[in-house]
């Protein structure tokens, strides 16, 4: 019988994959960064307004927009910790 591998470890090998390859990181880096920049300029233009009519609905976006804020900043740091133990 033989052993395929699981959904979940086939996950983790692409991940790790992902994350060793330089090209790889930066392209998601440069992705995580037009995805803050575009759900703040959402936030601030767009829907605005409709925001500031419920305290709610504008903790809910400015916290989503601090947390995908902090995996961006996690995953630059880990680029750039990856830089200087490569070279």
């Amino acid at each position: 019988m033989s052993h395929t591998p699981s959904d979940w470890e086939s996950s983790k090998s692409i991940a790790k994959g992902m994350l060793r390859d330089r090209t790889m990181r930066r392209k998601m880096l440069a992705f995580w960064v037009l995805l803050v920049l575009a759900w703040i300029a959402i936030g601030k233009w767009v829907i605005g307004d409709w925001l500031s009519d419920s305290p709610m609905r504008f903790l809910l976006w400015w916290g989503g927009c601090f947390v995908i804020t902090l995996i961006l900043m996690l995953f630059a740091l880990y680029d750039a910790l990856r830089v200087l133990k490569d070279d």
